[in-house]
């Protein structure tokens, strides 16, 4: 039986929810398929947000033949298939997911079609390409990054996919249940949607029949609840504010919504922003932390980040170093530089090298004229910072 994600795939372009950056009037893609001049892509970009819509749209659009291959599932022999089907056309389409674990054999197999434009290949990924990706097929393709789908744009495939649903009911609090629990996946709100009518006897999907699917707990982003983006705001200034049990409040949160990426990205983002300096070790402990959560996924990945975001919070804290580069960064915003000194241009020999003097240290200048009394870091008064600066005096021969 054809579930309704399926049978709700984009036969255009103009069927597509979203992703107007690429498909909308006078985009990329679009002017691609209006001018019949496909080439070959990659398309990357988190679950459920259209990758496969867009590709089949452009097959279907362009009126190319086209196939369907998994870089994993299918083997060389299914390669093969489809490349003769591609001689035998003239051209061919082939749409692949999973590009970021395609092996050598197969890609060795596909480069040289790729190359004289009988095979044109249209690769998903939900991995960051430009790490994942062989560089031999990367070089060969377009690169277009699709876009996290809004509240508004779930919504909108929501109510498209419930007129598929003969006498369907649905309650707006059901609504943005599957919207919140959906989390920027539209397929997965479409399957949730279907699973609810399903569920019910007399096809009224209310709040509580989703919540019969899924029991997690579900944070709103309306003006009158507590919406995802504040959870991460009241994370890191509580972790700011070394307050450890409020910390664990708002980890426990997030933990319960299952985001860990959010999760991982804003905890990165305070380990430099607000502890920086006064724990230069965080940073790789968190890292670590990170590994291990990815390793175990949830429920255990609580464990790591319970234990790392209780020694984030009970760190000391400094942003001297990321203010003292705002600083730099500003100065050149406002045209404040100036050329190097000629010594430390390259290969100078009026260059004087540090590790041929005591303590590795000369002193010489190294900011441009202009600015050559400029000082950007200012230290905070942690142990960490006092040390580094007690060991920079001394090794310049200050007291």
């Amino acid at each position: 039986m054809e579930i309704l994600a399926d049978k709700l795939r984009p036969q255009k372009l103009d069927d597509i929810i979203g992703q107007q950056h690429l498909v909308g009037p006078n985009k990329i893609i679009r002017n691609l398929v209006e001018n019949n001049h496909i080439v070959s892509m990659i398309l990357y970009g988190k679950p459920g947000i259209g990758k496969t819509s867009i590709a089949c749209a452009i097959a279907k659009e362009i009126n190319k033949p086209y196939r369907m291959l998994n870089a994993t599932i299918n083997n060389k022999q299914d390669f093969d298939i489809v490349i003769e089907e591609a001689k035998m056309n003239g051209e061919m389409i082939i749409i692949m997911d999973e590009i970021h674990r395609l092996n050598k054999d197969k890609q060795d197999l596909l480069l040289p079609y790729i190359e004289n434009g009988l095979i044109i290949l249209i690769g998903m990924t939900t991995s960051n390409p430009y790490h994942k990706i062989n560089p031999a097929i990367r070089s060969r393709c377009q690169i277009f990054e699709l876009k996290e789908l809004t509240d508004e744009e779930i919504k909108e495939g929501i109510l498209k996919s419930s007129k598929y649903l003969k006498d369907i009911k649905i309650d707006e609090e059901a609504i943005n249940a599957i919207i919140k629990l959906a989390s920027g996946d539209l397929r997965s709100a479409i399957n949730l949607l279907e699973i609810a009518y399903y569920g019910t006897k007399d096809k009224h999907v209310n709040l509580d029949a989703v919540k019969n699917i899924n029991n997690k707990a579900i944070f709103f982003s309306d003006a009158n609840e507590d919406g995802h983006y504040d959870v991460l705001s009241g994370l890191q200034k509580s972790i700011r504010g070394s307050d450890v049990d409020a910390s664990l409040h708002y980890l426990a949160r997030l933990i319960i919504a299952g985001d860990l990426d959010s999760i991982y990205r804003r905890l990165s983002v305070i380990c430099y922003e607000d502890i920086g300096l006064a724990n230069p070790s965080i940073g790789p402990k968190l890292m670590a932390a990170i590994e291990a959560s990815e390793l175990v996924g949830l429920p255990e990945a609580r464990i790591p980040l319970g234990t790392i975001v209780t020694e984030m919070a009970l760190s000391p804290k400094s942003n001297s170093a990321h203010i003292a580069l705002d600083e730099a960064l500003k100065d050149i915003e406002n045209g404040n530089t100036g050329n190097l000194p000629n010594h430390i241009k390259t290969n100078s020999p009026l260059y004087k090298y540090p590790h041929d003097y005591p303590n590795s240290w000369v002193k010489q200048q190294y900011l441009p004229d202009k600015i050559k009394n400029r000082r950007y870091y200012k230290p905070k008064y942690n142990k960490y910072e006092a040390n580094l600066n007690k060991l920079h005096r001394e090794m310049r021969g200050e007291k």
